[in-house]
Parts: C-alpha cells; structure tokens; sequence
C-alpha cells in the first residue's frame, strides 16, 4: 500500500462532513500527511435578469463568499486543535468536480468525503456528490456515513 502523503476532505459544515473530517484529519496525524480542507460553493443560480431587491447578483455571490471564508477559518480554529500541516481551499463550482480537479491539482494520495446515505428515489433525484468523487477520482476515496444512533 502506498503512503497516504496528500490527504483531501471535503466540507460543507454539515454534520456529515464534521464526522468525515474527523476521520481525515485522524489519518493525516497517523500518517503525517498534509491535510488541504476544501469547501465548495455550488454554483448559484443565476439570477441576472430577474428583481432581487436591494442586493446585486456579483453583491450576493461576494457575501456568499465571505461567509465561507468566515466559517472555514472557524471550523478550522475549533477543530484542528495542534495539527499545523494543513491548507484551506474555497471554490466556486459543481461540488464533485472541484473535489477531483483539486484533488488532481495537489497529487492527493486519499480523499476523504461524507456521504449522506441516500437510497432509493433521492439518490436518482439528487445524486450524490460522494458517489461522483468515487466514480472519476484518480486516487482511493474514503467515504464516511454518520453512525446511527
């Protein structure tokens, strides 16, 4: 087995990627890896054409993007305790491409992801952002589920 050198997570501060995360950032310790925590901004609808009030469209996808970068830096300042070797990425797109292009882009050796779990009709309605990374990742995936309770 190959050396887990580059470790890659994906957050969406959901309680599932905070689970997921754990599972990363447990491995990245074990392993000495670096850990780059990215988190996605899905691509918003756009709205250009169409009245929103008191807010432009270039004004609501700043703030959008403020926003993550404010709750990144939190995340990251409760939750990695010591660990130092790690990098932060926010991005604007389709969440399971941005996950493999980042994960091409930095010769990620593992991606560690949350999966929700979805079965039956949601999972052909909605997909699955975990089952894409698995499907077109040019390196092992790791997916976490929330234990039952």
């Amino acid at each position: 087995m190959k050396p887990f050198t580059k470790i890659l997570t994906a957050i969406d501060f959901s309680e599932n990627s905070d689970c997921a995360f754990d599972y990363a950032l447990t491995l990245a310790t074990q392993f000495n890896a670096e850990l780059t925590i990215i988190h996605v901004i899905n691509e918003p609808v756009d709205l250009r054409g169409f009245y929103v009030p008191h807010i432009s469209f270039e004004q609501l996808e700043k703030e959008i993007e403020e926003s993550a970068v404010k709750m990144m830096e939190t995340f990251c300042s409760e939750r990695l305790n010591n660990f130092t070797n790690f990098k932060t990425a926010i991005v604007t797109g389709i969440p399971y491409d941005e996950i493999t292009a980042t994960a091409v882009k930095i010769d990620a050796s593992l991606i560690v992801i949350g999966t929700h779990g979805r079965t039956g009709l949601d999972r052909i309605l909605f997909g699955s952002t975990a089952e894409r990374v698995v499907r077109s990742a040019n390196c092992p995936v790791l997916t976490v589920r929330l234990p039952a309770n």
